[in-house]
């Protein structure tokens, strides 16, 4: 086996060393050594013809790798070398750099650069003739840059439907339910119950929710809050999914709820049922 091993490194030209290295580290050292190689050529040769092609190996290497900081690195690179505005290559452009770009720094908890990439982009095909579909496409696919987690605020500042002014800031102190949801959405009928509950239970102890909602008929929207003693502010703006505050957050489904701990971060999402009451006495600190 070893003489075998031998023959197949010196065949591919290995050195004599690596005959006793496993598979998964001779791949790697040959990840690396590409990586290496690669840099050198595409540091050596700035004007090169395929230096896009360059970068995109360059991407690659590190994705198998698993080096997702050096991956966002290298697209930052390649993203500088993209034409923009009306001579963009938008398929190279957004397929081979944006999309991976946002997704990664998205799941890599890198959102604030995220972010900032996505403005970039933005300003950038600012004058291509398609920018207002691009830029649709664009926050189709930087969604989830922007849905808040634990440990993240939200500020929320809107006229309600009864007139009131609210700042979810000037809450500090108190537990905040934000819920995303709409009259014409089961399974927000379905989990009403429990938010009504809860706010009966806790209001008057520190407890409260705040609605936005996706409906588009305003008659609706508040016939059913009437009909079902739910006494929190509302926002509604008539949108539906193109709900502001909604598109703001990331919500791409409903219901969406955070609540919101007495230092004013997230400390849990998307309860349901019964975990709703648990998690607000909690952060009461009630028994």
């Amino acid at each position: 086996m070893i003489r075998k091993k031998l023959a197949i490194a010196l065949a591919i030209g290995l050195p004599i060393a690596a005959y006793t290295q496993t598979a998964v580290e001779i791949a790697t050292d040959y990840e690396n050594q590409k990586i290496a190689a690669i840099e050198k050529y595409i540091t050596d040769n700035k004007d090169a013809a395929d230096l896009d092609q360059a970068f995109s190996i360059l991407v690659g290497a590190h994705m198998t790798m698993g080096a997702m900081d050096k991956v966002l690195d290298v697209l930052d690179q390649r993203y500088e070398l993209a034409p923009k505005g009306e001579k963009a290559l938008l398929g190279t452009l957004i397929g081979d750099i944006s999309r991976p770009y946002i997704e990664i720094s998205s799941q890599n908890g890198e959102k604030e650069r995220g972010k900032n990439f996505v403005k970039r982009l933005k300003a950038d095909l600012e004058p291509h003739p398609e920018s207002e579909q691009i830029n649709g496409f664009i926050d189709q696919i930087a969604a989830d840059l922007y849905v808040p987690g634990i440990g993240d605020t939200m500020d929320l500042k809107f006229t309600a439907t009864n007139g009131n002014e609210i700042d979810i800031s000037a809450l500090r102190g108190k537990v905040i339910l934000v819920d995303f949801w709409a009259t014409w959405c089961g399974p927000c009928i379905q989990e009403m119950p429990n938010v009504i509950e809860a706010y009966e239970n806790y209001h008057d102890k520190g407890f409260e929710v705040v609605g936005i909602s996706l409906d588009d008929d305003i008659a609706v929207l508040e016939e059913f809050m009437s009909d079902n003693g739910m006494l929190w502010p509302q926002y509604f703006d008539g949108k539906s999914w193109g709900n502001e505050i909604a598109g703001a957050y990331g919500i791409k489904g409903i219901p969406a709820t955070f609540l919101i701990g007495k230092e004013g971060k997230i400390i849990a999402t998307n309860l349901r049922g019964q975990e709703l009451e648990v998690a607000v006495k909690e952060a009461l600190g009630i028994e």
